[in-house]
């Protein structure tokens, strides 16, 4: 049996996580393993219907108050009491900041290894094997695990989101019980900052400013050109989120966010070794920089020498003038 943890926001699966169990099911299909989608803190409700769409033959509820609003500690032992009861030979988890959170915290409690921003998984004669971006993303390991669960976090953005046939599947609510004072600390709230924007990880397309953005107002220019792209987001380098130019949600790169979108555009980033460790799984990247000698220009598909700030309105004239822009389900790369 594949296990996969479902993360859930407003009331629906994540992408990131859906993306998961499509590669689940992909791997379960040769030898038909069973999938099971792992939700926890509410009863059932629509998710489950988009679990079966992509995958899953059973979705598991793990129900209790004391996992009604996220925690690390109640979430952890309750997804880690019932992979000891029901044994499965793999979970999977999305490598977002909710993922990374939980699945170290699952593998202690389990006392079982973890391979965490996988961009490859497949089935070897050993068993999993696991590929992993490491050194920056210089080189990549292929790793496999000799205990039972295996337990793996899946890069975002990376496998392919693919529906299934099968027309739905088994619910059960398993309820939980959390000990008194197991959790130490919870979710209270969740604040979204300007509004119900993407999550720069899930983006597929992310318009992204450095150093050469001069000042926060120039920032305004990167989300004009971003609007014009379907499911994009823009990112930002360290650099610019010390300025205080732009928020720390928006940082890629080792101490930011790891990101996998099909068009990446970079505008005034150096490109140190730390940021393209977060960006360099992108499927296309353009870089623009005044600099000719910019390490950006190396990881770059496209690179364009110039003043970003002529740049910039240029091609939002070139995509405002094509009029399928905006209405197509993927960027054109």
């Amino acid at each position: 049996m594949i296990a996969v943890f479902i993360e859930v926001h407003n009331g629906q699966a994540k992408r990131s996580s859906l993306e998961v169990l499509s590669e689940a099911a992909r791997l379960a299909r040769p030898d038909g393993s069973r999938v099971t989608a792992l939700f926890a803190g509410g009863g059932p409700a629509a998710e489950a219907g988009e679990a079966f769409r992509f995958g899953a033959a059973e979705a598991i509820y793990l129900e209790s108050p004391a996992l009604a609003a996220y925690s690390a500690q109640g979430y952890a032992l309750a997804v880690a009491g019932w992979l000891e009861e029901s044994g499965p030979d793999l979970v999977l988890f999305a490598a977002t900041a909710l993922g990374k959170d939980l699945a170290p915290r699952v593998a202690a409690l389990l006392d079982v290894g973890l391979v965490s921003d996988c961009t490859c998984l497949r089935k070897g004669r050993d068993g999993f094997e696991f590929v992993r971006p490491a050194y920056g993303g210089k080189v990549l390991l292929t790793l496999t695990m000799n205990r039972r669960p295996a337990l793996a976090a899946l890069r975002p953005n990376v496998f392919k989101l693919e529906g299934q046939d099968q027309a739905g599947g088994q619910v059960v609510v398993k309820k939980i019980g959390i000990p008194a004072g197991a959790i130490k600390g919870m979710v209270t709230g969740i604040e979204n900052a300007g509004g119900a924007e993407l999550d720069i990880s899930e983006a597929d397309v992310v318009i992204a400013g450095g150093r050469g953005m001069k000042e926060s107002a120039n920032f305004a220019l990167l989300e004009e050109l971003a609007s014009l792209f379907p499911r994009a987001a823009v990112g930002a380098s360290r650099s610019a989120v010390d300025s205080g130019w732009i928020g720390h949600q928006h940082q890629i790169g080792q101490t930011g966010k790891i990101v996998s979108p099909a068009l990446y555009m970079a505008f005034g980033i150096s490109g140190a070794m730390q940021h393209l460790a977060g960006m360099s799984s992108s499927r296309c990247i353009v870089a623009v920089n005044k600099d000719p000698e910019a390490p950006i220009f190396k990881a770059a598909d496209y690179g364009i020498i110039g003043d970003l700030f002529e740049i910039i309105p240029r091609l939002k004239e070139e995509l405002g003038h094509s009029s399928d822009y905006g209405r197509k389900g993927s960027p054109p790369v």
